[in-house]
């Protein structure tokens, strides 16, 4: 990388020669010598007048990239700090999971998204973790990234990160409210690795259940795909396993078609925000397709089986977790006003009013309840028009004077943040779909169910994924799938 090639230059120049103050402003010196050699704690303040702004922005989701895609990098070095090189086109993620889309399809490297953190100078990508926030230091202390496999023998490092803004990003985690067995038995499904595990898991219970000397019951349990949390995400997955059963298990698995089924389990109505006709489809169009709807809360998960909090024992092959999401460990543990539901707290400007230079967007942040307002919804949408915005207020904050750290606190900012809901889309298998474009639950509008709307919901997704690149991909996978099938490899 980039960065790291700069450490190595640097490093040399300072064992040969005595380092000027030009030198190193950009990679601040470590007190501390390691083998003998001197070695770098990170990027360094920058100084007004010789260096541009440094933006740093934690987080690779929906909320950093579409504010790393608007920033003007003539007025900033960006710098992007995330454990992940990529940003996750999370409403096709559940198609990857079956073999209907490749998984490449819904990965955007950043390096594309915004070309200069590859290419200019003062601009980097990290894969690392943000650990702790100095703010009045206007210093990030971070963790490198690696892959914490047995042969991985690279130690991560810690280094520092000066910033003169900073724009939070890091998104939130899958909540499991505590239960039991949730973290160590069942999968998300919120980014690709978790999606490739899927696809593994349910692969190789169908090889599995098709040899010789398993038992009926063991057979039914391996085949038996158990769905926790009726949103649009669970629904959306249920529905592609089911088309994946219908189409493809029935025709390449034959001598198990009658064992595998799915479950879904949810503890009030399924598509909750959605119009009531919509769900009432829903409901009919997963039950046609096989899938079986059962109401309950789920109290405990065991290896093999789940437990109602009923006393219901529901053993399962494969368990995906999918009820929604709660503030990380990370976001807990900033020293910053929280709002409701435990989200960095913001004001109408996406700022974070007890800190100077620092802001929040994405499904980490909520108004505070001084603004009035209340908390907008983890949804793609959200954090992307967040991100939009913020992109547009720091380019405008940099040519009123406010661009280095400590020097916005008394501009005019403008309008503020105005979130206008454009309507909720979600697939429920076999060619069919909902389109709600109610701009709330209390408020009137089109909604549509059918095939018609799974032809706007594909057609608005693809015009939605990020690069054409991306999008000949889908549009070719879509093809392929029709005419010859999901790939059922287990790689």
């Amino acid at each position: 990388m980039a960065w790291l090639r700069t450490l190595a230059r640097s490093s040399r120049s300072l064992l040969s020669s005595k380092p000027s103050p030009r030198r190193l402003s950009g990679f601040r010196s470590a007190a501390t010598v390691a083998g003998g050699g001197g070695f770098f704690s990170g990027l360094g303040s920058t100084e007004a007048g010789k260096d541009k702004p440094r933006l740093v922005v934690l987080g690779t989701g929906w909320a950093g990239c579409r504010l790393m895609k608007g920033i003007d990098t003539k007025l900033y070095d960006v710098v992007c700090i995330s454990p992940r090189n990529h940003m996750v086109f999370t409403p096709l993620l559940a198609s990857t999971c079956v073999g209907t889309l490749e998984f490449r399809s819904v990965a955007e490297p950043v390096g594309r998204i915004q070309p200069s953190i590859s290419s200019a100078p003062g601009s980097y990508f990290f894969l690392a973790r943000c650990a702790a926030i100095d703010p009045d230091s206007h210093t990030l202390h971070c963790e490198t990234v690696t892959d914490g496999s047995a042969r991985d023998t690279l130690e991560p490092w810690k280094f520092k990160v000066s910033y003169d803004k900073l724009v939070i990003a890091s998104g939130a985690e899958a909540s499991t409210f505590g239960i039991h067995g949730v973290r160590e038995h069942a999968i998300f499904l919120r980014e690709v690795h978790h999606a490739q595990e899927i696809r593994r898991k349910l692969l190789l219970n169908l090889m599995l259940s098709d040899v010789p000397g398993i038992s009926e019951e063991e057979k039914r349990r391996l085949l038996h795909c158990v769905v926790i949390g009726g949103g649009p995400t669970g629904v959306e997955f249920s529905g592609e396993l089911s088309d994946f059963i219908i189409r493809d298990v029935h025709e390449r698995y034959s001598h198990v078609k009658d064992y595998i089924h799915v479950t879904l389990i949810e503890a009030n109505e399924i598509l909750s925000s959605f119009d009531v006709r919509l769900r009432t489809y829903a409901t009919k169009q997963l039950t046609k397709s096989g899938v079986h709807l059962v109401r309950g809360i789920v109290k405990d998960v065991q290896p093999q089986k789940i437990i109602l909090s009923d006393g219901t024992e529901v053993p399962y092959g494969l368990l995906v977790w999918s009820t929604g999401v709660g503030p990380s460990p990370f976001i807990s543990s900033l020293q910053f006003p929280k709002s409701p539901g435990g989200r960095i707290g913001v004001d109408e400007w996406l700022r974070v009013p007890s800190v100077q230079d620092v802001f929040a967007i994405g499904d980490c942040s909520g108004f505070l309840e001084s603004t009035g307002r209340s908390v907008l919804p983890a949804l793609a949408q959200v954090a992307e028009r967040q991100g939009k915005y913020l992109a547009g207020l720091l380019n405008q904050i940099y040519r009123a004077g406010g661009g280095h750290a400590n020097r916005a606190a008394n501009l005019e900012l403008g309008a503020p943040f105005v979130y206008r809901h454009l309507g909720s889309m979600a697939t429920v298998g076999r060619y069919k779909a909902l389109v709600d474009l109610r701009q709330s639950k209390e408020a009137k509008g089109l909604s549509l169910a059918g095939f018609v709307s799974w032809f706007i919901w594909r057609s608005a997704y693809l015009t939605r994924v990020i690069s054409w690149r991306n999008r000949f991909y889908v549009a070719i996978n879509w093809a392929t799938t029709f005419v010859f099938g999901r790939d059922i490899s287990r790689i």
